[in-house]
């Protein structure tokens, strides 16, 4: 290879590891909080703060129609009930389309619950939650979004946790024709995020802080991305499974006393 093909090449790949790269101040701004979101280490880290007063959130810059959207996060250590960190896609309107990730808090030793759900024109109730099979405050671990035109996926340190795939030919609708913006926050839900509502937040504990980190937003209009077309090969479809039946604690799929004329259509094709 001559010599300029090589200075070529490496041009290349410093400018896509340029473009990946993560940074906090140029992808996305603390939209609420007053303060209690923080934009650290010249960009490489974001902390998200809740005390009695407030919450924290922060948002992406851009919108994507369509993408593969990676985040690492460490959540609130110790007792962490009554709250709630998340991290989804979402569009704008009343009948906006949406992908969740929601980390429920609990007392110390028990398990975060890791709630997912999918919103299209403004129509949910297709909640599946977990537990992890680590704990999710010790260390960052990464979460990520894969939503093309043909499914979306969830996965937690590359391990798939969830598939929903496009059923419209069996009448289910499907977020494909609104761009969404990525979302963050910390809040209180002591209503309903722990055990149903029945444990409080214990402000004596405050300030609760979820730290986030490697932000990495890959999206586009235009099918020229891996993830544009991709699907599950077999060994992701079962880690996939092995997730499914060791960690799964709700499926919407399999709640008859809550479906009572039958489960929702996609049911028999979506993970």
């Amino acid at each position: 290879m001559s010599s300029f093909k090589i200075f070529f090449f490496s041009a290349l790949l410093a400018a896509v590891f340029s473009a990946s790269a993560a940074d906090f101040n140029s992808d996305v701004n603390v939209a609420w909080g007053n303060g209690r979101g923080k934009i650290l280490n010249n960009g490489q880290l974001l902390t998200l703060t809740l005390d009695k007063s407030s919450g924290s959130g922060f948002q992406s810059k851009a919108e994507y129609l369509f993408g593969k959207i990676d985040m690492q996060i460490k959540l609130v250590p110790g007792n962490s009930a009554g709250t709630v960190t998340t991290f989804y896609l979402k569009s704008e309107g009343s009948t906006w389309d949406e992908i969740d990730f929601e980390f429920l808090g609990n007392m110390s030793g028990d398990p975060y619950t890791l709630h997912t759900n999918v919103y299209t024109q403004g129509k949910g109730d297709k909640e599946q939650q977990f537990h992890l099979w680590f704990d999710p405050a010790a260390n960052f671990h990464t979460y990520s979004i894969l939503w093309n035109p043909q499914r979306i996926i969830w996965t937690v340190d590359n391990t798939p946790i969830r598939e929903f795939k496009n059923s419209e030919p069996l009448g289910v609708l499907f977020p494909k024709s609104k761009p969404m913006r990525m979302y963050a926050s910390l809040w209180n839900a002591d209503d309903w995020a722990t055990r149903g509502g029945l444990v409080k937040t214990d402000w004596s504990k405050a300030p609760f802080v979820a730290s986030y980190r490697h932000i990495k937003c890959d999206g586009s209009t235009r099918p020229t991305s891996n993830w544009y077309t991709q699907q599950m090969d077999s060994t992701s479809q079962a880690r996939l499974r092995w997730v499914q039946k060791n960690y799964m604690i709700y499926n919407y799929c399999t709640d008859s006393k809550r479906f009572p004329q039958g489960i929702p259509r996609e049911c028999a094709t979506s993970a």
